[in-house]
């Protein structure tokens, strides 16, 4: 594995003159947010570690005003007819457009992820943009057939309520505008608390909304709000009945957690929590296909995503050759500044999360495994983690990997028969992401049947990572159950109502029931 270049002193100075750039360009003004109390949220660069801003925090006075005007917001926002809705998503789409360039940067400052990916994410909020502009007219309802002579049913969808989205580190803008993109146009108000390790992203992209919200004649004033603070923010967000719909990312500790809290208040949770992905190979794959998706899916943001390869099931007549070939791979990723052409895997975001990466290939060393890689490589800055992608070769006495670390590592397993392949898969918590590398069609359609991967993602020769906007995002078991994005994700956010229209004279009852005075 090749360390790009990088000095230290350096660093620290570009990423802070390169972030003051973006935070101008994108019309946020640093002077206006940086604390002035005790109650200082420090931001870092997990690039250099070089301190980006001290943040004042949301008091609980700020997030009871916050919740207040954002149900009178609500009140004012579900009677703008859908589709003008849309328009405004629609300019706030071309806001995204005209500042991909800036606003991808500053996620890579902020969370570590390379250019590319930075740039990627905020494509994903423009397809969303695009996506909710076409859904505005199309919220569908329902004709039903009535039973009852001169009678109708119909089924509509109205707004909600107010909307709380909690977003983490790993895509500090994307997931919020996968919700706040369907959110608003299904006639909510939104309330935003990113990660406190990414809050700057988050100021950004409402000062973009607010350009649109400019440019946009009949939105109410706090329809979208951003609240930074730590997990005491989120907890009275979380807390309050006024937040009809919480949407979660995070871990599935944080998930164990929030959505109990709200269904003992009757609220409506969407949770989309950890991942243990893995991609199974068989004899007839295309091993070339296959390398390339096993790289990008287990290194990709350092192995941060959710969606991350972590474990891999190769058939037994061709693990020597994959491996082989996957080891030759990992020698060629250039690791370094995200923010230079040619890296592909940045930092980790922080020590504790380079700490349980050594404390899991620990483990792994400990129980027979091979390790590859996984070593912390020195930048010249101690508050950097940058790590060397690990590929762990397990022992044949160990069958599986059921715990997610949040890292770069890969965990390497053979196996005979397809069937055993497919339920080591499912034998985990989680239940996000997974695939297949298949030539054969019955052992394809095997695989994203009922019988096969009880993922809320099954695919066929395209890696655990890079969903689409256009289908529904999310997992199952302790993954959540929560659906985002595309399909018919809109309905998380609106209510269902039946509606039975009598334009008869008689009063006839369901089922046939008679109830004569």
């Amino acid at each position: 594995m090749k360390l790009h270049e990088l000095k230290a002193a350096d660093t620290a100075h570009d990423v802070n003159s390169t972030l003051q750039q973006c935070l101008f360009t994108l019309g946020v003004e640093l002077e206006s947010v940086k604390s002035r109390s005790g109650n200082a949220l420090d931001v870092y660069s997990p690039i250099d570690g070089s301190h980006l801003a001290s943040i004042d925090q949301a008091s609980p006075g700020e997030v009871e005003l916050a919740m207040n005007r954002a149900e009178e917001a609500f009140r004012v926002w579900r009677k703008v007819p859908a589709p003008k809705r849309g328009e405004l998503i629609r300019l706030f789409g071309e806001e995204l457009r005209n500042n991909k360039q800036t606003l991808g940067t500053l996620v890579t400052i902020e969370c570590g992820k390379i250019l590319q990916e930075g740039l990627g994410e905020v494509q994903e909020m423009i397809d969303i943009c695009d996506f909710a502009v076409g859904l505005s007219r199309q919220l569908y309802g329902l004709t039903i057939a009535s039973e009852r002579a001169e009678h109708t049913m119909r089924e509509t969808w109205h707004p909600m309520g107010p909307v709380c989205v909690i977003s983490a580190f790993n895509f500090p803008v994307a997931v919020w505008a996968w919700n706040f993109a369907l959110a608003a146009v299904c006639g909510n108000s939104v309330i935003w608390k990113p990660s406190e390790k990414t809050p700057l992203t988050a100021l950004a992209c409402q000062a973009l909304f607010e350009k649109a919200m400019g440019r946009f004649d009949d939105a109410p004033e706090h329809l979208s709000q951003v609240l930074i603070g730590e997990r005491d923010v989120g907890e009275q967000l979380v807390d309050d009945a006024r937040m009809k719909i919480v949407s979660a990312t995070g871990s599935c500790a944080m998930g164990r957690v929030v959505g109990p809290k709200v269904a003992a208040r009757f609220g409506r949770s969407i949770l989309e929590l950890g991942g243990n992905n893995a991609i199974i190979v068989t004899p007839s794959a295309d091993l070339e296909m296959a390398v390339r998706a096993i790289l990008f899916g287990a290194v990709g943001t350092a192995g941060q995503r959710c969606t991350t390869t972590r474990r891999l099931f190769v058939h037994e007549s061709i693990y020597k050759k994959l491996i082989a070939a996957l080891k030759s791979a990992y020698q060629k990723i250039t690791i370094g500044n995200p923010l230079d052409d040619g890296v592909l895997v940045g930092p980790l975001i922080d020590n504790s999360a380079y700490d349980n990466m050594q404390n899991a290939l620990t483990l792994a060393s400990e129980l027979g495994a091979t390790v590859h890689g996984g070593s912390r490589l020195d930048t010249g800055d101690g508050s950097a983690y940058y790590a060397q992608p690990a590929l762990v070769e397990m022992p044949d006495s160990i069958s599986n990997v059921r715990e997610e670390t949040f890292a770069p590592i890969l965990y390497a397993f053979s196996y005979t028969d397809l069937e055993d392949a497919i339920a080591r898969n499912n034998d985990v918590p989680q239940g996000l992401s997974s695939a297949i590398f298949t030539n054969d069609i019955r052992e394809a359609e095997l695989f994203v049947s009922a019988v096969g991967s009880d993922c809320g993602i099954a695919n066929v020769n395209i890696g655990t990572s890079g969903a689409e906007i256009g289908g529904a995002f999310g997992g199952e078991k302790e993954t959540g159950g929560g659906r985002e994005s595309g399909s018919d994700a809109w309905k998380g956010y609106m209510r269902r109502s039946t509606s039975t229209l009598n334009y008869g004279a008689e009063l006839p009852l369901a089922q046939g029931i008679r109830f004569d005075l």
